[in-house]
């Protein structure tokens, strides 16, 4: 829908009469009570211009009433048509306003960027119930903590300070249902301080393309694991695909699923958590926790409640990585800090048991979990170090192919022109190294040897445009150009090929040694 469209759709027209009927019931010009009748009942849904059918479709499981549909229009115009109360009200007041500027009793504030009327509870409730304090009384229910748009995170009231009345918050909606109300779908969340969340996956597809391209993305067969934990990463994918049929059919199970990666860095626990986005087509979202924890009492608990509220019924995954950092032991009480951070733990262990969803906790040491975590994990991955033959698998996926891709021991020759091009011109019979082979043997993580992989072609992208460059001919005269020169065909273009050296990649392995500060030996 386009916010810059006029607004002509019965919902709006609905809400609009509503308003001028309640107002006209207290104005005290002569007449003026009667002029506007009530509008009537809220008109079916169906004939909205809004797609709130989609909204609805989504709260199947729960009854939604023609007072809180209004509640969410009244909610929703700031987003589509942020002047209707100004005008509205505008309209309302006398022509003579030496003691109006406003109507206090609608409620509404005004925003910091924005200028138009935000409705807040109090709207709602002389909307819905005008003077009638036992609709008021029921009405305020809406916003009650036990409600479904509360439970759901869809509408809220913005907190009061200083103890000013509830009603008087600022209606909010949650930016998801925003998108749901207004586009009829929701779209994926911007990283921010509100969503401290990246999307690992599904991986992006290609313009113009229905599907990812197998060499794009992530999957299975770029994944090389003991059989065991295949397996086990079945039994995610298997929960994954048919957690609701099993819900119904065993109700009394625990909503959710809650899985720990733990194993060296590097060994593919990331890895694994994109796959499954990718070949279940689900959103993964990877938690920032330096976003996350805060060092202000209560400023955790409630950044993490915001993201599993927002994360609620959508089928994303979310993957905790370093997660020691925020499950980590609970401690002996010894001063305030242990005490909060223990009480810390022991929400984030109550929230992860209430999301609906899959929860990945990844760590590299699985003893810093706290003990009441691990009870509750329906299943425990361990991601081994790979050994000397997975290592070499590892290499074989990693290592580009290609016709144009040629692997060699070493640059033999000088990169000057006449001895370089001997050593860039490849023949068919030209043996190349079984590189998997040969360095199979240093114990790198699959993260470590991809960082290889990514230094030798660096490497070689450096060498085949040194030569390239080198080779060319320069522009020579032929008269026939507009500009009088004409670049003559290059056959060193033809000639050079895109080359891999085993040299390079020992480099780069010496490399991701020296870091990991284990010995290296050629």
């Amino acid at each position: 829908m386009n916010k810059n469209e006029p607004m002509n759709s019965p919902e709006f027209d609905y809400l609009e009469n509503l308003i001028c009927y309640r107002l006209s019931m207290d104005l005290p010009q002569a007449g003026r009570r009667h002029e506007y009748g009530h509008p009537g009942e809220l008109p079916p849904v169906k004939t909205w211009r809004l797609p709130f059918e989609k909204f609805l479709d989504k709260m199947k499981d729960t009854v939604v009433t023609d007072d809180e549909l209004t509640l969410l229009l009244i909610a929703i115009v700031p987003h589509v048509q942020p002047d209707l109360f100004d005008r509205v009200i505008d309209r309302m007041l006398p022509e003579d306003r030496q003691f109006y500027t406003d109507f206090p009793r609608i409620g509404g504030v005004r925003g910091k960027n924005c200028r138009f009327f935000l409705p807040t509870g109090e709207t709602a409730l002389y909307l819905l119930a005008g003077d009638d304090q036992d609709k008021r009384l029921q009405a305020q229910q809406y916003f009650a903590a036990g409600h479904s748009f509360w439970e759901k995170k869809i509408m809220w009231l913005e907190d009061m300070q200083n103890g000013e009345p509830t009603m008087h918050g600022r209606m909010i909606i949650s930016p998801d249902y925003i998108e749901l109300l207004v586009y009829g779908q929701y779209k994926s969340p911007q990283f921010s301080i509100s969503f401290p969340a990246k999307k690992i996956a599904p991986d992006k597809k290609e313009p113009g393309k229905k599907e990812r391209s197998k060499n794009q993305a992530a999957s299975f067969d770029q994944l090389v694991i003991p059989k065991d934990l295949r397996e086990q990463i079945e039994d995610l994918r298997s929960w994954v695909k048919h957690h609701k049929e099993l819900k119904a059919k065993f109700p009394s199970l625990r909503q959710g699923y809650r899985t720990l990666f733990y194993g060296p860095p590097g060994t593919g626990k990331t890895f694994t958590a994109r796959i499954l986005g990718n070949e279940l087509d689900k959103e993964v979202y990877k938690i920032d926790l330096s976003m996350v924890v805060s060092k202000y009492i209560g400023e955790t608990e409630k950044n993490l409640e915001l993201l599993f509220a927002r994360a609620e019924d959508k089928n994303w995954i979310l993957f905790f990585d370093e997660a020691d950092a925020l499950f980590g032991k609970r401690t002996n009480v010894r001063d305030a800090h242990d005490k909060y951070a223990n009480q810390e733990v022991s929400y984030l262990l109550q929230r992860i048991e209430d999301y609906n969803g899959l929860v990945i906790l990844a760590t590299n040491m699985k003893n810093n979990i706290d003990d009441a975590f691990m009870r509750r994990f329906n299943s425990v991955l361990q991601f081994p170090f790979p050994d000397a033959p997975s290592r070499a698998r590892i290499w074989e996926i990693f290592l580009p192919k290609g016709k144009d891709i040629f692997y060699r021991d070493k640059p033999g020759l000088s990169s000057y022109p006449d001895k370089y091009l001997k050593d860039c011109h490849i023949t068919s019979t030209a043996k190349e190294p079984d590189i998997p082979e040969e360095v199979k043997k240093y114990e790198l993580s699959g993260g470590s040897i991809m960082n290889v992989v990514h230094y030798a072609g660096i490497k070689a992208v450096e060498r085949y445009h040194e030569a390239v460059n080198t080779l060319r001919p320069a522009l020579t005269y032929d008269g026939q150009e507009e500009d009088g020169y004409h670049k003559t065909p290059d056959p060193c273009e033809e000639q050079t090929q895109f080359i891999i050296y085993l040299s390079d990649v020992r480099d780069g392995i010496r490399r991701e040694m020296f870091k990991e500060q284990k010995p290296f030996v050629s």
